[in-house]
């Protein structure tokens, strides 16, 4: 029986929140532009690109994971690279949660 610490719970706990916001945010994107959430927003240039930085860098997670499954299953990437993917998605949804968390805590005052 597997056994889990504090921090394990809390990290994973972190990870998936991450996530969640991303697709969330996204989602909201997509439902405000009717275009979809890409890395595509910063090559439009001027104030568009300047004010799509913050909303991909928490979007990032949800755009990666989308375009390594279209990637995989249209285009038929190697399974290496969409695992190297899942990872670099993970990772980044960790420190966008771990931000999450801690700009909440510090607005409650926790």
């Amino acid at each position: 029986m597997m056994v889990f610490d504090a921090h394990t719970v809390a990290s994973l706990q972190t990870i998936v929140v991450g996530f969640v916001f991303s697709g969330l945010l996204a989602s909201a994107f997509e439902y405000a532009t009717q275009r979809r959430a890409s890395f595509s927003l910063l090559q439009e240039g001027g104030v568009l690109a300047v004010l799509s930085v913050p909303m991909l860098v928490f979007c990032a997670p949800f755009i990666i994971l989308r375009n390594t499954i279209r990637g995989r299953r249209f285009e038929r990437r190697p399974v290496g690279f969409v695992m190297i993917a899942t990872v670099i998605a993970g990772l980044w949804s960790l420190l966008s949660g771990t931000v999450l968390r801690d700009g909440v805590n510090l607005l409650i005052g926790a």
